[in-house]
């Protein structure tokens, strides 16, 4: 494992993505600061989790100093990524440039729009034509272009849609394990008969963690592991297994309201609905074989979130 001489490692964000981040660094023996705009909540064993606003330079700054390692977790509410998400970046990229912190940033598919089904590798052009893509894809090539400038030290992680315990908002996540536990209804977006990727919300964090201790792999995109694509409806059918009961199964052909899923958020996400009528297949085999990552066998993904959930809809309710 590479190291650096300071081992203070900053998680920005501490929704499911950052929080499994932290945990997964403490565990790895880092000193780990988590940060968000509240710094209240629970943290993970061996995290300090404070207060901070990282929209402006000196907000970042102050949030990140000392830090060996800052990891970009940060989100906003849907509809407002386009106009937000591009002052963050600045003020976190201004920030490791000035306290000389490399940055570990999460990613997303949505820079590459769409496939027509081929398969995702890092070598997939940037052909979005919406506009979150483009502007993720503008993100990109800024915090790419920094590294290159010799600006900041950069590396970027891609995720598939989140699956796995403590993930509320995932079209896998909020819309289906409740209703596949209660008998309520369960969300299908789109064709389920399509191969999609998910990925495991533990290997978001431990291929962000490899990457933020492994300086040679800056300066790229990498994919982060993820189990090989299943159509939905198989994991569906796994999961009707495991609860021991059919699940209600309701199949939306376009956008609308469901779930964790309110109308002003699914009108925002209509531009990325085409992740739903064509396969999304993303291969990680690169990060795999790079550092020795194994992405979590989805068997074992399902086993765990449906024990979260129980827990979850248990306290939930009261009992």
């Amino acid at each position: 494992m590479s190291t650096t001489a300071r081992d203070l490692h900053v998680v920005l964000g501490a929704g499911p993505a950052g929080s499994t981040v932290a945990g997964e660094l403490a565990r790895r023996g880092h000193e780990v600061r988590l940060v968000d705009r509240t710094g209240g909540g629970a943290a993970p064993e061996g995290v300090t989790r404070v207060q901070g606003d990282v929209g402006t330079v000196d907000g970042a700054r102050e949030a990140i100093k000392g830090a060996a390692v800052v990891y970009h977790c940060v989100n906003v509410a849907y509809h407002l990524q386009v106009d937000v998400m591009p002052g963050i970046q600045d003020a976190i990229l201004g920030a490791v440039e000035a306290e000389g912190a490399r940055l570990v940033v999460l990613d997303t598919l949505y820079p590459y729009g769409e496939t027509h089904g081929a398969v995702m590798t890092e070598d997939t052009p940037w052909n979005a034509t919406n506009a979150k893509g483009r502007m993720r894809a503008a993100l990109d090539e800024k915090y790419l272009a920094a590294h290159k400038d010799g600006r900041a030290r950069v590396v970027l992680g891609r995720s598939a849609d989140f699956v796995g315990p403590g993930v509320l908002n995932s079209t896998l996540g909020g819309a289906v394990f409740p209703g596949a536990l209660t008998g309520g209804e369960v969300a299908g977006l789109g064709d389920i008969d399509l191969p999609h990727s998910y990925t495991d919300i533990r290997n978001v964090a431990a291929g962000l963690a490899t990457l933020g201790e492994h300086p040679e792999g800056d300066g790229r995109v990498w994919h982060l592991p993820t189990a090989p694509a299943q159509t939905t409806r198989e994991i569906f059918q796994q999961i009707e297994e495991k609860v021991g009961r059919p699940l209600n199964i309701g199949i939306h052909t376009e956008p609308k309201p469901f779930g964790p899923f309110d109308e002003v958020f699914m009108n925002s996400y209509a531009e990325l609905f085409y992740q739903h009528t064509e396969a999304q297949v993303m291969d990680s085999s690169a990060i795999q074989a790079a550092f020795g990552l194994q992405p979590i066998p989805m068997e074992r993904t399902l086993d765990d979130t449906i024990a979260w959930y129980r827990t979850f809809l248990a306290a939930q309710s009261g009992n």
